[in-house]
């Protein structure tokens, strides 16, 4: 009896041990299809602020910083074709929640994630105002350490949330004077 309980801490401290990682990058960047845009918006969005992100801290937990979300922001952007450095669309993140399980076999992280556009030439007009909603479940199959777990689930989520904007981007329907989403 006293072995096994000695070797179910071990195996418990095994699972726990490491050092959280933020989310990367490079793992948050949506690689699909180049999705179909309104004219108006290629090579016109500039992201100007993305906030609400939490740094690591490497004895607790895996989080999103707001310079990994930017980054990931715009290098999908630019894949897509519609990142600018000054361009005529201004694109605000606001990192809402992240949420987060404490433990389990499959975490699921969900980032809520507000995303405003404005139109520069339009007086700052809002042409976007979404929050998208993302989760993204990493199991013990894509990592047997739950540090690890935690973290590639985050990134999933990351992703799905871009993929989400990207996908309202290519509903907008840009006319002089008008703004729609495409029903």
């Amino acid at each position: 009896m006293r072995i096994a309980r000695t070797l179910a801490v071990l195996s418990a401290l095994i699972y726990l041990t490491g050092c959280a990682s933020g989310a990367q990058m490079g793992n948050m960047v949506y690689n699909g299809p180049v999705k179909t845009y309104d004219t108006a918006v290629k090579n016109s969005v500039n992201v100007t602020n993305v906030s609400g992100g939490e740094e690591t801290n490497p004895a607790w937990t895996s989080e999103i910083s707001n310079e990994a979300f930017s980054g990931a922001l715009k290098q999908s952007l630019r894949k897509q074709g519609l990142l600018s450095g000054n361009g005529r669309y201004k694109l605000e993140a606001l990192l809402l929640e992240v949420d987060q399980p404490v433990f389990g076999l499959d975490f699921e992280v969900t980032t809520h994630v507000k995303y405003v556009l404005t139109d520069r030439d339009n007086n700052g007009a809002v042409v976007l105002n979404e929050t998208i909603v993302a989760p993204y479940t990493a199991t013990i199959g894509d990592a047997f350490a739950a540090i690890k777990r935690l973290r590639l689930a985050n990134e999933g989520s990351g992703k799905a949330n871009i993929e989400g904007l990207l996908e309202k981007l290519s509903e907008l329907k840009i006319q002089p004077g008008d703004v729609t989403l495409e029903q």
